[in-house]
């Protein structure tokens, strides 16, 4: 067991974490993918077991991924925009600022025993950021908002058989928000700017492998609900007096060694937004006189959503693996809600991905990624204005490294 560099690379990766701000609206809020191998894949990863970030896709791979470390960085650029018309004549458009963001993650995984796999996974879950310079609500000063979701994952998994395996991991969840310019939903306490607030919470995440045969593996991974403590300076805008948890989410996957060099990968994710009141009450009770922050007030209206990641890879050479991958999410937000997602708007559906990982020596590694998501828009009518029509807009693109070290 070689434990003794884990307490530093640790120290790194949550230094990197809490100082990147989280944006990574992708399939809904959730990223697109975990490990830049996966993200390179289109997200799929259930049924992988090639790198150590277990604690994000399936806890049973750390029976499987052996002695490794895995540290990487994404630079993740959302291009988010708003525009209003009336009568068929544009009447206001507003472009969000701070396009680049940084998204580090890191992984550490170790055989304890010839059953028993342990391991450390730091990413960040999720999140949304817009920084409107205008605001497109009333034309008073800025607009915008800032969710980050921090989770520290140790795993423990342990197998059934030498091919079949069971994980569990503890999720630590720190997440962090701000809002300004909310004036257009009636919050006036503490100026334009309520400031930043902060919530943690615990969790847990299952997982199960089956490698069935020498070429193809299946596995699932499911987390209920993490019930996180309230955004008390935002009692006024989320339901439930500031709640916002991390919805219930589940994935399905598998595996193929279609030939001896080339591997394709299958997830099918849901992701429960619904079992979420802030996030999946619809946006019209304010205009029946709810309150926001009610246990009925106003949310952003998202619906729950199916992810489907395919992913390929190709070991072209002993030293070079290429990657590629496609990834389709339903879009949670409906036309009747696009006012209130002015703030997020999470429209993303298609994501293509290419990737690869060149073996530096028997050791190490250096993987990268890229990844294009198609603009996407949906369009509704204003909240608080018949006879207007708001729309918004998103499309994405991210590009990450990673560099891995086997032990």
């Amino acid at each position: 067991m070689k434990l003794h560099h884990l307490p530093r690379l640790t120290t790194v990766a949550l230094g990197l974490a809490l100082a990147a701000t989280g944006a990574q609206a992708t399939n809904g809020y959730f990223a697109h993918g975990y490990g830049i191998k996966a993200k390179g894949m289109g997200g799929a990863s259930v049924a992988m077991t090639h790198d150590a970030f277990a604690g994000a896709n399936n806890p049973a791979a750390a029976a499987f991924a052996g002695n490794r470390w895995d540290l990487g960085a994404e630079i993740f650029s959302p291009k988010r925009s708003a525009t209003r018309t009336m009568g068929g004549q544009q009447v206001a458009h507003v472009e969000s600022d701070k396009n680049y963001f940084l998204v580090p993650e890191f992984g550490y995984n170790m055989a304890y025993s010839d059953k028993i796999g342990l391991n450390l996974t730091v990413y960040g879950n999720g999140g949304m950021n817009t920084e409107y310079p205008t605001n497109i609500l009333n034309g008073q000063g800025k607009m915008g908002v800032d969710l980050m979701q921090l989770i520290v994952a140790p795993t423990v998994a342990y197998k059934l058989t030498e091919r079949t395996a069971l994980g569990v991991t503890p999720l630590l969840v720190y997440q962090q928000f701000e809002a300004y310019g909310l004036q257009g939903f009636g919050i006036q306490s503490g100026g334009n700017n309520l400031g930043t607030e902060s919530s943690s919470g615990f969790g847990v995440r299952l997982g199960y492998i089956n490698k069935l045969s020498d070429t193809t593996s299946i596995g699932a991974s499911y987390s209920p609900k993490v019930n996180m403590g309230r955004f008390k300076k935002y009692a006024g805008l989320f339901a439930e007096s500031g709640d916002f948890d991390i919805p219930a989410n589940y994935a399905v996957g598998m595996s193929f060694q279609a030939t001896p060099s080339v591997q394709v990968a299958l997830d099918y994710q849901r992701i429960e937004y619904s079992g979420v009141a802030s996030v999946a009450n619809p946006s019209n009770p304010i205009l029946q006189g709810v309150p926001l922050g009610s246990p009925n007030g106003s949310g952003f209206g998202w619906q729950d959503i199916n992810v489907v990641k395919l992913g390929v890879q190709w070991e072209m050479s002993p030293t070079l693996t290429l990657r590629a991958g496609y990834n389709r999410g339903d879009n949670p937000i409906r036309a009747a809600d696009v006012t209130f997602n002015i703030l997020a708007p999470g429209v993303m559906e298609q994501h293509f991905t290419l990737g690869g990982t060149m073996k530096l020596s028997k050791t190490d590694e250096l993987s990268g990624f890229f990844m294009h998501a198609k603009k996407n828009s949906v369009s509704g009518p204003m909240l608080l204005m018949p006879g207007v029509t708001d729309s918004i807009e998103m499309s994405q693109n991210s590009l990450g490294l990673q560099y891995s070290k086997k032990f």
